[in-house]
């Protein structure tokens, strides 16, 4: 069951992705000119992209995989040029729309981009699920929940999941607060960064997680883009 926080917090990223910030992400996650602090945001965002692709097989011919948040399609479009069947989910529309124009008509047919919740209820199994900065705007509990319902769609041993999340730091810590003096209009949905120690001990008491173990983890960091990716695996 997803928690009141986890449901209201998804509608503020939901107002906040398909009509607030649409264009801004839009811009960002291409080749347009940004300014400097953005281009740190991109270029850490290609950085931590590549490094989740890179636990994956290169050849995925014949592998399900879901891309859990996958807002401009990026992800989903690399997944499927490795031959996987994609499953791309996100709560904004209008970054669906993006994804679709920006997909090449090769590969449509490999890719299901749908509008709708990450977490999904419709019994699907994956052999890979990626949820890039999906969870990193929920807090804890909810964080461990949403990682724990991703897994339970894994199909069976040696599929995995892979999520990243804000490595908390006194830093990011700031930024959170500073965003709070903002007018509400113009704030975007806070991140809520989590120690990996946290992290790890949330998963590793949850009885309902001892279905997988966490393997790799490798952060990314280029001033204004700080995340972490944590590897789940089915043993």
């Amino acid at each position: 069951m997803k928690s009141a926080t986890y449901l209201g917090r998804r509608q503020q990223l939901e107002l906040y992705f398909d009509r607030t910030a649409a264009r801004t992400w839009e811009q960002l996650t291409s080749d347009a000119p940004v300014s400097k602090v953005r281009q740190t945001v991109r270029a850490g965002r290609d950085s931590m992209r590549a490094r989740m692709l890179d636990w994956l097989p290169d050849d995925l011919s014949g592998k399900r995989v879901l891309d859990a948040g996958c807002g401009t399609g990026s992800m989903a479009i690399e997944l499927a040029e490795r031959g996987a069947d994609v499953v791309a989910v996100d709560i904004s529309a209008s970054l669906l729309e993006v994804a679709g124009r920006r997909t090449p008509d090769a590969l449509l047919q490999r890719i299901d981009y749908r509008v709708g919740d990450m977490l999904g209820d419709n019994g699907e199994d994956f052999d890979h699920v990626m949820a890039m900065d999906s969870l990193i705007h929920y807090p804890a509990h909810d964080m461990r929940d949403a990682a724990i319902a991703l897994s339970r769609a894994l199909s069976g041993s040696g599929s995995s999941l892979v999520f990243t999340f804000a490595p908390r730091s006194p830093l990011l810590m700031l930024m959170k607060y500073a965003g709070q003096l903002f007018p509400k209009g113009d704030r975007s949905p806070a991140i809520e960064p989590i120690a990996e120690s946290t992290l790890r001990n949330l998963l590793d008491n949850s009885e309902a997680c001892s279905h997988v173990r966490v393997a790799r983890t490798a952060r990314v960091d280029t001033r204004f883009y700080k995340s972490q990716a944590l590897e789940l695996v089915v043993p």
